[in-house]
């Protein structure tokens, strides 16, 4: 095999992100679209010029004419579709959130492993040269040691017929949006917390559609993080550590828009726009399967991290719903 076959398990919007990327991957080709009809499968395969549309999802994935499949269904379908394709021998791009809860985490996980199918969450901002550059200042130490991370995520709906407010799907900003600055926040700091503080705000669809979380780490850091389905778009990111700071405005979007800055303010001197390439936001994680498919090497964000993903966010729920401090 020197190509992937990708397949969409759905036709979600977020697709329009993902198709650009596996086309101008080197080593994928983007075959195939499944949809609950066939009507609707045909529709989108014209629509975006993929050669095959199948009327279900069943269809797609007992056919052989993928190999991979990129999952943007609803959140809770993510665990249930997830290992579905696996046990037909495809692999999966899931999309975030990985799961709804540490079962569901695990027994994909089993899966994978059983199947000897490769599984990644597609968090599409950690393939991003933006955030690799953010971990290697980490690392290197240019910041000292890091003390807060402070992450925002914000944006307001447009009409409240959105699957993001119904609670039996998964929906909730926390689950959307604020599992951006909280993997950002574990990215930086090298793992879970220790304790959690959570507080929400629950609107009439009975889901949280205001967050706000305080994370502690072992090594004394902390982080802040807050999302909001109430408030005009935001996205920003802020590091500080004992010898400087850094400032990501485009954090997990945006990547391309020419407004994107990555700002270093040193503990003395002159503040330092810091280069970043411009890369597709989405090509990294589509590039990341080909290359643990194709070349066998581990996928870069592993299945360790986006358990705790899952492990943080629940334990961010369970302290706001108690109004307590939660302990990992």
């Amino acid at each position: 095999m020197t190509k992937i076959r990708w397949g969409l398990l759905s036709t979600a919007n977020i697709n329009r992100r993902v198709i650009p990327a596996i086309r101008e991957s080197a080593r994928g080709e983007l075959v195939a679209v499944a949809s609950r009809s066939q009507a609707a499968a045909q529709a989108y395969a014209d629509q975006w010029d993929i050669p095959q549309a199948f009327g279900s999802y069943e269809a797609m994935l007992a056919s052989d004419a993928v190999d991979a499949v990129y999952i943007g269904l609803p959140n809770h379908l993510h665990a249930e579709w997830s290992i579905k394709a696996m046990q037909h021998g495809k692999h999966v791009l899931c999309e975030k959130p990985f799961a709804l809860s540490l079962a569901e985490v695990d027994e994909m996980t089993a899966v994978s492993q059983q199947t000897n199918r490769v599984l990644t969450e597609a968090f599409m901002y950690r393939h991003h040269p933006q955030t690799k550059i953010v971990g290697e200042m980490v690392k290197n130490g240019r910041l000292g040691r890091v003390t807060v991370v402070r992450g925002v995520f914000n944006f307001a709906f447009s009409t409240r017929d959105n699957i993001r407010l119904v609670p039996e799907m998964g929906g909730g900003c926390l689950w959307d949006v604020g599992v951006y600055p909280l993997s950002f926040a574990q990215y930086v700091m090298g793992g879970p917390p220790e304790q959690v503080f959570g507080t929400q705000w629950l609107g009439e669809s009975g889901v949280d559609e205001l967050f706000s979380g305080q994370m502690v780490y072992a090594n004394g850091g902390m982080a802040q993080i807050s999302a909001s389905f109430c408030t005009p778009f935001r996205t920003e990111v802020e590091i500080l550590g004992t010898e400087g700071r850094l400032v990501l405005n485009r954090p997990f979007t945006g990547h391309n828009d020419g407004d994107r800055k990555l700002m270093f303010y040193p503990k003395a001197g002159e503040p330092e726009e810091i280069e970043v390439p411009e890369v597709e936001l989405y090509l990294g994680e589509v590039e990341d399967l080909h290359t643990a498919v194709l070349d066998g090497k581990p996928h870069y964000l592993t299945l360790e991290e986006t358990r705790n993903h899952i492990k943080t966010v629940l334990a961010l729920y369970e302290s706001a719903r108690t109004g307590q401090v939660v302990t990992l």
